[in-house]
């Protein structure tokens, strides 16, 4: 039973703080209990043993089944996670091995690109199976030591956190009297992240130089668009399990930096506004914090987006605010209705062949998912108005799928219209939109009668 390692418990971290930037232990995370001549013994992180601990075979068992649950596609070498096990199953000993040496290499990531928005495209870097399971394993042992140092307004990709609590951090802040805002924009972010300057922050805190040379190695593994290699000189690439944290790591400097100087503020991920009692204010924020970005950080901000701007008017998260009886509420921003529009458009559109299951399908899952994001907006008012135009695309959709002209009587007809009227209309020459807004297809078609054949309604 001696050596043997066992996942137990997790430490409180109950030693009081040190100034120094050398720690010799990683409070907070994970320990592990030894077992020698039959007494238990606590295991620490100690200042070279952390890569132990991230290839200790909890928690790449842990690693594997998330990168499992996530799925995803394949990176450069074509391995999917169905075959992640079989590669295991044969390589693992070898794996852990080279990593451990310091021999291992991780492979480049695969770069796509996902529509941004405004006709642009956020590139992508997808790693290997492989290099996702090792990047979950580091993410898994970093996320908890460095939980203790992020800053309680920071709360993108953080654990029991999410947009809805900035949101209401940030109504707080604005109820308080913080009416002015600074919406930074840092141009390009994750593409622009400089290594050197990440890994000295890293050094801070984690002591063990294997793991800091194997984040450096991921870091400039490379890319490969479509079959020619591009050198990684900076950034983070976008669609691994680390990026995220180390982006938080990366902006945890200015976190730091503007709590020293006591502003409110609030940062999901790269998202970050500041907010201040005067719009002089907010002007003299503005610069030099945009100072300290570049200067200190090397991160460029594009100082053309970087707004400053009363709170009314200032998009945050897909959300904008307003005042009323003092108090701060939440309202849906105009480009988040007309992103709503275009989706549900496209989602409704005559000439998309599908069924009417898919429709209905399609039409639940998406605006399940947008009511549940912008749930804290007052917004009945505008879903009363989407409402009606998305029945009428839906009855216009229902009417062009009946075609012929004998279809639309008898389906007339058993939607409670007399057989006159529903053969005059059957022959109607009118075009589909034009005959959807009318009294006869309104009354055939009803609210009630399309809720009960399963099409959502955004009131509801």
């Amino acid at each position: 039973m001696k050596g043997r390692t066992q996942k137990i418990t997790m430490s409180i971290g109950s030693r009081p703080q040190n100034d120094s930037t050398e720690c010799e232990s990683y409070e907070g995370v994970q320990t592990f209990m030894d077992m020698t001549e039959n007494n238990l013994k606590e295991v620490q992180f100690e200042r070279g043993n952390l890569l132990e601990f991230i290839l200790s075979p909890s928690n790449l068992n842990l690693a594997y089944l998330q990168v499992k649950r996530n799925h995803g596609s394949c990176g450069v070498d074509g391995l999917s996670t169905e075959e992640l096990c079989d590669y295991l199953k044969g390589h693992k000993d070898e794996l852990v091995e080279s990593l451990k040496s310091g021999s291992y290499r991780p492979n480049p990531v695969r770069r796509v690109e996902i529509p941004k928005g405004g006709g642009k495209n956020r590139p992508l870097g997808i790693p290997t199976v492989v290099d996702r399971l090792i990047q979950q394993a580091i993410s898994q042992i970093l996320s908890p030591i460095y939980e203790r140092q992020f800053s309680d307004n920071s709360f993108g990709f953080r654990p029991h956190r999410s947009c809805h609590k900035a949101l209401k951090r940030a109504q707080e802040y604005i109820t308080q009297g913080y009416t002015y805002c600074v919406s930074l924009d840092l141009e390009r972010f994750f593409d622009t992240v400089n290594h050197a300057m990440l890994i000295r922050i890293l050094s801070h805190t984690i002591r063990d130089g294997r793991v800091i040379s194997l984040i450096h190695k991921y870091l400039t593994a490379g890319v490969m668009v479509r079959r020619s290699y591009e050198e990684s000189v900076e950034g983070v690439p976008q669609g691994g399990p680390l990026s995220p944290l180390l982006a938080n790591i990366m902006l945890n400097e200015l976190d730091n930096e503007l709590t020293r100087r006591g502003h409110k503020f609030v940062r999901y991920a790269d998202d970050c506004m500041i907010l201040v009692r005067s719009k002089r204010a907010a002007e003299r924020v503005r610069e030099t914090i945009s100072t300290f970005i570049e200067s200190r950080l090397h991160l460029k901000v594009n100082r053309e987006k970087t707004e400053v701007a009363y709170v009314g008017g200032v998009k945050y998260l897909g959300y904008s605010f307003y005042m009323m009886n003092g108090k701060c509420g939440l309202r849906l921003h105009p480009q988040s209705v007309a992103k709503m529009k275009v989706k549900l458009k496209e989602l409704t559109s005559r000439s998309n062949g599908w069924g009417y299951a898919k429709l209905k399908g399609k039409l639940n899952q998406f605006i399940n998912g947008w009511m549940n994001y912008f749930k804290l907006a007052d917004m009945r008012n505008i879903l009363q108005t989407t409402d009606k135009w998305l029945r009428h695309r839906i009855r216009s959709y229902v009417w062009k799928s009946w075609k012929k002209v004998g279809a639309r009587f008898k389906n007339l007809v058993r939607c409670g219209i007399d057989r006159w009227r529903a053969w005059q209309w059957a022959n109607t020459r009118g075009g589909y939109w034009n005959t959807a807004g009318s009294p006869i297809l309104c009354r055939a078609m009803n609210n009630e009668r399309l809720k009960l054949q399963g099409y959502p309604c955004l009131v509801d």
